[in-house]
């Protein structure tokens, strides 16, 4: 069944099969976990993913006006303080849409992001 050795061996009521033995696991000196990470650079990373997944997701709309939108309903999810605390319903007034359209908005975002599992 691929890296080990197979063996004859007997079974109950003198039944005789074969079966594999695993071969050790290999020791290395060499650890996965040697080289030590920086914090910094791994936050930055970090941060540059979450970055360009929200750029993106803004950017998947088809006009300027729904990017505004996206970006202002992506506030609303992440810092509502910023927006003044506008609701969806206020939201969607000021951009011509329907509360239900902007509120459908603010579930993709947090299903895209992973803030809703």
């Amino acid at each position: 069944i691929g890296y080990g050795t197979l063996h004859l061996f007997r079974g109950g009521e003198g039944a005789y099969g074969m079966r594999e033995s695993i071969p050790p696991m290999k020791t290395n000196d060499k650890s996965f976990f040697a080289a030590p990470v920086d914090p910094h650079q791994e936050a930055r990373t970090l941060a540059l993913e979450v970055i360009c997944r929200l750029m993106i997701w803004i950017a998947d709309a088809p006009t300027f006006e729904d990017r505004g939108l996206r970006a202002s309903v992506a506030l609303y999810c992440v810092r509502p303080d910023l927006i003044q605390g506008q609701t969806l319903e206020q939201l969607g007034g000021r951009s011509g849409r329907t509360r239900q359209h902007v509120f459908n908005l603010a579930e993709n975002f947090r299903l895209s992001t992973g803030l809703k599992p």
